[in-house]
Formats: structure tokens, sequence, C-alpha cells
């Protein structure tokens, strides 16, 4: 019934939406036929006028001013109507793991564009080129660039480059020639395209969407490897479709076309994929050095991680580089650096708003390429648009075969058949092409660039998104494997210095050596200057620990025993051990010198969680809107999330359990007076041969070996044994 209520709720929500939007055109329509652009909804109100009026006529009771909060209140019904679609979408289980997310999305626009169309009687409102590319899409391309796994990603590097450098420059000459051999056909009658106009057609559509490639593939879950094969290629390839789009676009305005302006156009290739990388890294390392300093104003530390990324990607576009290679630069930039200036809670601020707008931005882009599509000033060609589609497909097969089989023969991993045909499969297209067709100049085949622009989208999306999860299943592709532990991570790190060592005896500088040789100057100078002085003692592995020990009792609640609770409440669950004589001291001698720092982060940590922080009233500073209050052992802890009410209930009902089960474990020795081995550690010991102050029955007698000693003390009312820890 969940989804029904939601669907309610969308209509619910359309309404005033389209009150509003028909009041508003019925009030703009004598004005637009009397020619008076004045009174048109974007011009500014007659506030003079209007108050004018309302004087001599009196107060009103009632006022409708919609055009004073057109544009903000349109903005949120979009973000509205876009999170109620994909709250349905998730709530209706099966249609999931049938329809990719961007496919329901794209029906939805679909929906909303033609009923749009139907109340308006003109076309609804296209995705702007600039909203799209200044505001919807560095949301998504920060996100992937700074949760992007780079030891992956550059292990990959040279594979990715391959694909996104040739692998364009091959489908762009080839969907463009192909598509200008079919119009010479007279029976088509497309004769008047010419080839620079292919060729431009061909830069725009061979552009594989990171939008359309993130929405598809986080859902199949395919290996590491394959993934970041199509993702990267699909976050690299946007230098050079920028590059040859603007260069075909300044041809075709062109009469003659000169050996030197194809030369200024190869080397604007470099100078936008390059510049774009040194300006993303600038602010990355600008941006490690402003949270360096941000210890004690920690609230704006989220606020510096998406204004300097930003500020990357802005500054490129100014230069006309490369926005997407800035931001990616940055963020892969940043994330080296600025983890460990900031907090844990600004580092959770910054992981979900970054998650928050991706997803809201990639939900806009996919329900407005649904609703620009309902348009009346389509044209239609079957052969233009079949074979754009057969060519799109047949060029990028051909392309990702050919330079397989020349990778294949560098790479140790080699690619196999099945990845490389979910690799030619996935090139899926999406916004990126659709906003570069409406920037094209008006030209008499402009409409039928539109309409094959948006076909080949639909296909791709619909046809290869539905269909390449039972490909993937039926192909049997290797999927995505276990979470790396600390054991994977430090062999990894042995194989990685090994390998590198090896390279600087023979001589041979591979991606091992200059790997090894960026982490010696990094640790050596660049940490020393970006990163905090207290934030450089641990290593790598200790900081790779942490991550996961964190991520784990974030992720796991109920595995946080709160040891802060009553005797009676959390009793041990012992059960009988096989030990060797000797064991029991080493173990009590381990526990004594080892977890004593444990114990007291254990025991602040409680009480910082459980509330009772009375006894550090003097010590807490007061709340101020300004800061944030400290972590307590944010060093050691950085703020282990967890539920307590519902901690405590299932606590207590497992304690219950234990209780049970140690009664009937213990209930042979409830006859005696003392802690006997036999009821703890198996019936190999006798009770002679312990300790005198070890084997009396009074509790809280203990042992003291050293400074902080273990203490075996047994409970007075059930007379079982139960281990405490003492200071």
């Amino acid at each position: 019934m969940a989804e029904y209520w939601t669907i309610a709720l969308l209509g619910c929500l359309s309404i005033p939406y389209s009150i509003c939007a028909s009041v508003e055109l019925s009030a703009v329509k004598p004005s637009v036929l009397d020619g008076n652009v004045s009174s048109l909804p974007y011009s500014q109100p007659n506030h003079s006028a209007s108050s004018g009026h309302h004087s001599s006529e009196g107060l009103s009771l009632f006022v409708m001013d919609y055009s004073h909060v057109k544009a903000p209140f349109e903005i949120v019904m979009w973000i509205m109507l876009a999170s109620l679609a994909k709250l349905g979408f998730h709530l209706y289980g099966r249609l999931p793991a049938v329809v990719p997310e961007s496919c329901l999305l794209i029906l939805v626009g679909l929906l909303v564009g033609g009923a749009m169309y139907k109340v308006w009687q003109q076309p609804p409102p296209v995705l702007s080129t600039d909203v799209f590319f200044l505001f919807l899409l560095p949301p998504i391309v920060l996100d992937a660039g700074y949760f992007l796994p780079i030891r992956i990603f550059f292990d990959n590097l040279g594979s990715i480059l391959c694909y996104a450098v040739l692998g364009t420059f091959w489908n762009v000459f080839g969907i463009g020639v192909s598509l200008y051999g079919i119009c010479q056909v007279q029976s088509f009658k497309l004769s008047d395209v010419s080839l620079l106009q292919t060729l431009l057609f061909g830069s725009l559509i061979a552009a594989v969407d990171p939008v359309a490639v993130l929405s598809v593939f986080e859902e199949i879950h395919v290996n590491e490897q394959l993934h970041i094969l199509v993702f990267g290629e699909s976050l690299l390839n946007d230098a050079v479709t920028v590059v040859l789009y603007k260069l075909f676009k300044a041809f075709c305005k062109m009469q003659v076309i000169s050996l030197e302006d194809v030369l200024v156009g190869i080397s604007q290739f470099f100078i936008v994929g390059f510049g774009g990388v040194a300006v993303g890294i600038f602010f990355g390392l600008i941006t490690a050095l402003t949270t360096r300093f941000t210890g004690k104003i920690q609230v704006i530390e989220p606020l510096f991680v998406f204004l300097y990324s930003y500020l990357s990607y802005l500054t490129s576009e100014v230069f006309h580089y490369s926005g997407i290679m800035a931001i990616i630069a940055c963020a892969v930039t940043m994330k080296q650096y600025v983890e460990f200036n900031i907090s844990q809670k600004s580092h959770i601020t910054v992981k979900y708003f970054m998650k928050m707008c991706s997803s809201v931005s990639e939900t806009l882009i996919f329900i407005f390429l649904g609703v620009s599509t309902v348009r009346d000033n389509h044209e239609w060609s079957w052969p233009f648009v079949c074979f754009t589609v057969f060519f799109c497909l047949l060029w990028r097969a051909l392309g990702v075969l050919f330079l397989t089989a020349i990778l294949n023969k560098l790479r140790i991993n080699t690619v196999t058949f099945k990845d490389q045909f979910i690799i030619a499969y996935g090139g899926l297209r999406g916004a990126i092409c659709f906003s570069l067709v409406f920037l094209l100049d008006d030209f008499p085949r402009k409409r039928l660039f539109i309409t094959s622009t948006i076909v080949v989208i639909l296909f791709t999306v619909f046809i290869q998104g539905m269909t390449i999860k039972p490909l993937v299943e039926l192909l049997e592709v290797k999927r995505t494997g276990k979470p790396t532990n600390v054991s994977e991570e430090i062999h990894s790190r042995l194989l990685d210095h090994i390998v590198a060592g090896i390279e600087d005896i023979s001589g041979h500088w591979g991606h091992h050596y200059w790997k090894d040789k960026f982490e010696y100057y990094n640790k050596k100078y660049l940490k020393r200057i970006l990163v905090r002085q207290n934030k450089q003692s641990k290593s790598s592995i200790v900081h790779f620990y942490e991550k996961l020990e964190k991520k784990h009792a974030v992720e796991s609640p109920d595995s946080v025993v709160l040891t802060d609770l009553p005797r009676e409440q959390r009793q041990l669950e012992t059960s009988p051990l096989q030990l060797q004589p000797g064991e029991l001291d080493t173990i009590k001698s381990i526990l004594s010198h080892s977890l004593h720092h444990i114990r007291r982060k254990n025991f602040l940590t409680n009480i910082y969680y459980l509330g009772d922080l009375s006894i550090f009233h003097k010590q807490a500073p007061a709340y101020s809107r300004h800061t944030l209050q400290p972590d307590v052992n944010s060093d050691e802890m950085k703020e282990i999330q967890f539920r307590r009410h519902s901690c405590q209930s299932r606590q207590d009902n497992q304690d219950n359990n234990k209780l049970n089960d140690t009664n009937q474990i213990y209930s042979g020795c409830t006859r005696q007076k003392q802690l006997t081995r036999s009821c703890t550690i198996g019936p190999e010991y006798k009770s002679d041969q312990l300790h005198p102050t070890e084997a009396t029955h009074p509790a809280d007698r203990s042992i003291h070996r050293g400074d902080h000693p273990p203490s075996w003390t047994t409970d007075n009312q059930q007379d079982k044994p139960s281990i405490s820890f003492e200071k």
C-alpha cells in the first residue's frame, strides 16, 4: 500500500502547482497578445501601483501573488516531485530489481511533460544548458571523484586513458564518417548534411555519460576492475568530447580550414585536459592548507570542502578548461589530506551532503530529460535515426575489441571477453550529449540532430540499461568481492614495496616505482605542510584499521557492549575452556598490561554517550552556534555512533538469556562457597592448585600483579564467576 500512498501524494502535490501555473498563464496570455512585454511573469512587478490600489480599496482578506515566489516555489516543487518519485520507486520491492532507477525517472518526466503540454498548450520547459553544466553536473562529479577508489583507478589509469582518448576519437570519426556516407544516398533525402556537421554530431553523440553509467552500474555490482574501466572512461572522455565539439563547431563557421587551425585544435586538446587537472590540484592543495587551521572552528570545515571544489570547476570553465577534470582532480587531491584535518562530524557532514546533492541532481537530470522530450519541434528521419543507433553500437564494440587486444598484451590482469562485452554494452548516453545538442547553432538539420540524440539516449538508458543486469548474470561476470580487511591491506602494501624495490634494482621505472617515490615525498614534505602536526604520527595502516573499526561500529551498533550498566545486567558469558597450566597467568598478564588504556577510553566514552556528564560539567564548554563542541577522545575514537536506547533493550534481553545459560552451566558448582577451576576452565585442574586469595569466596577479592591487575570475583547472589578489571 505504500506505493499507492506515494502516488496519491504526488497527485496532491501536483494540484497546487498546476493551479498556480494555470493562473499565471491566464494572466499572461492577454499581455502577450497585446504585446505588452512589461507584464510578463519574469518582469519586475509594479509594487507601487499595487500598494496604491490597496490603499484606495482598503485591506484585502485574501491575496495571491504567485509571481513573487515563482522561481523558488517551482524549484522546490521540482525537487519534491523528483524525491517522491524516487521514494515511490524504492518502496515497491520488485520494481528496482527489473527496471533501473533512471528509466523510471525518465518515465515520470515524460508523464509530467505530457501533462504540462496538455494543460498549457505549449512545450514544457527545456533543461537549460547552463543549469545543467553549472549546477546539476558538479555535485555528481564531485561525489564520484571524492569517493573514487584511488588505488584501482591509478592501477588501471593507462587503460582508462586509452579508452577515454583513443576510443573517443575512434567513435567520433567512425560515427561521423559513416553517417555522412548514409546522407549521400539520394533516396534518404539528406544530401544537404555536410561532413563537418556529421563530425560535429558524432563528437556529441559519442560522449559516454557518467551520470547514466553511475546510475546503472552501481545497481548491478560488477567487479571493481570492470566498473572503474567504464566509469573512468565516462569521466575522462569529457575533455576529448568538449574539445572536438568546440573544434568542429568552429570549423563549421569557417569558409576555409588551414593546417594551422588543425594544429591549434590538436594543441587545444592537451591544454583543456591538463589545464583542468592543474586547476583542480591547485584548489585541492589550497583546501588542505585551509582545513589545517580549522581545529577551533570545526563548523565551517565542510563549507571549505564544497566551496573550493566548486570554485575549481568554475575557474576551469572561465578559461575553457575541462571542468569535470578539474573537480575530479580537486576531489582526489583534497581527500588525501582533508580527512586528516577535519573532525569526524565534519567528515560525516561532507559525506552525506555530497550523497544528497548528487542524488538530487541525478534525479532532476533524468526527470528533465523526460520533460524536455515532449516537444513539437522534432524532425523525424527513419534512416538517419536508425543508423545513428546502429553506428553508436557498432563503432563502440569495434573500438573496445581493438583497443583491448592491444592493452591485454601490456596488462598483467587481462580484460576477459565477457568484460569487453559489458564495456562495449555499457556505453550509455545521457544529459551531456542532450545539453550539447541544444548548444548547436541554428541550421536546417538541427531539429533532426535533437531528435536523433533523444532516441539514442532513450535507447541506451532503457534497452541497454534494463538488459545489462540480466546479461551480467547470464554471462556470469565476476561480481564485487567482500570488503577489504586489514590483512589484505597490509599484504598489498608489502607487495607494493617489494615490486617497487625490484623495479628500482632492475632499472625499470614502472608505476610502482613512481608510486613509492610519491609516497616518500608526500610523507616527507607535503603532509608536513598540509596536515596538522598532531595527526601525522600514525601510519596509513593504523588509519586504515581505525577507519574499518569506526565503519563497523557505526554500521553495527548492537555489537557495542555498554560496560557502564549495572553488574547484574552485564554478566559475562563464560564457557568451559581448555587451557594449559601456564596460559591463564599469561592471559591475565596481557589483559592487565595491554588493556589499561582501552578500559580508560571505554570508561570515558560510555560516560559521554550515556549522558552521565555531571562530573565533567566544569570542563564541558557551553553551547555556541558559532562552533561545535569538541569530541571526547577524538583522536582515538572519533565519535563511534550507536543507538543507546535500542541497544540497552537488546542488551537486557541478551543478559537474561546469558543468566539462564550460566545457571545451567554452573548448576553443579553452587554447593561450594569457593571459586574452583573446574567451573571455569575444565576438569583437569584441582581447586587446591589455586592461590589462596584466588580460591576464597568473598567477592571483589583480587590478585594484584603490577599496577592495574585483573581480579577474579564472584557474585554474592548467584555465586557465579565474573571478570572485572579494576584500577
